[in-house]
């Protein structure tokens, strides 16, 4: 008996990385998989194809599973309704969506294309919203689904020269905190992954001196994909049902659950503020609780588990 036994999933990005593992991880654990993928390159600039998808049915099958391959985009509206139908037609249903799909366009905000920040934007956040949409109300008609998507440190704590990346995995997050809100009463869960594996994307990350190296080197030898992938698949689990509305972080063996914004201090004057006594008295009475600028190196100091 597996944890997903009579669960059918989607699973996006699926021919590569994490997407890869989950479909993996979730069909040995019961589930019937539609493993998406568009066959793309990291950076989403070629056409694609259904290799890399219909890789993963085939281990999946040989391995004793059920499976089916996609290879439609993220991004087209209709074609995430086909993958549902998809779920529907083959498996008789669908009861959860595992979202790792992404691109890559880095860049320094100051030179970034309005081409570059769409098309990050595109596959991201309009992504999520597709697959989500597309979906949740089958979710909620039959009060049971369960969403598992994808944030990243680059937006919850910041990373030079990935702009697009973090505003569009930061809207994720927000995202998925009102799907879960909206969708309490209905049985409708939705959290997101901050994940920290060794991929094609990671494998971009340029290195431009020791500590980078360290850093990525770090990721390649201790931080792997099934990791994060076993800890998606257990999201979409009935046992799981009351984890809802949540940040988490993968990194290794480490489970990590992230705060969400609430207010850490407050000032107040009874006659009002001006922007003299703002500068003089609000801000400093402020500054402790300030953010600093350092990225996500600089949080997670020490060495994954």
């Amino acid at each position: 008996m597996g944890v997903l036994d009579g669960k059918v999933i989607l699973i996006t990005g699926g021919g590569n990385g994490i997407g890869r593992e989950c479909a993996l991880q979730a069909a040995a654990a019961g589930a019937k998989v539609v493993v998406n993928d568009l066959g793309g390159s990291v950076s989403g600039g070629d056409e694609g194809s259904v290799g890399p998808a219909q890789a993963v049915v085939d281990e999946i099958r040989a391995a004793g599973g059920q499976a089916v391959a996609n290879s439609d985009s993220v991004t087209d509206f209709k074609a995430v309704q086909g993958m549902v139908e998809q779920a529907k037609d083959m498996f008789g249903g669908l009861h959860a969506i595992i979202n790792p799909a992404g691109i890559l366009r880095d860049g320094m905000f100051h030179k970034m294309s309005e081409a570059d920040w769409d098309a990050v934007i595109d596959v991201h956040l309009r992504g999520a919203y597709n697959v989500t949409r597309a979906s949740v109300e089958l979710f909620r008609e039959q009060q049971d689904g369960a969403y598992v998507l994808f944030t990243s440190t680059s937006g919850i704590i910041g990373n030079i020269g990935q702009a697009n990346y973090a505003a569009a995995k930061m809207g994720v997050a927000g995202l998925s905190r009102i799907i879960a809100m909206e969708g309490a009463l209905k049985n409708v869960r939705s959290n997101v992954i901050a994940p920290f594996a060794w991929t094609r994307m990671i494998a971009t990350i340029p290195v431009k001196d020791e500590a980078s190296a360290q850093r990525v080197e770090r990721i390649r030898t201790r931080m792997r994909a099934d990791q994060v992938a076993t800890f998606a698949v257990s999201l979409c689990s009935a046992s799981a049902s009351h984890v809802t509305g949540q940040i988490f972080g993968v990194r290794g063996n480490e489970v990590v659950v992230f705060d969400q914004p609430r207010p850490v201090r407050s000032v107040s004057r009874i006659d009002g503020w001006t922007p003299e006594t703002l500068i003089e008295h609000g801000l400093p009475a402020l500054a402790g609780g300030f953010m600093g600028l350092e990225a996500t190196a600089g949080v997670f100091t020490w060495d994954p588990v």
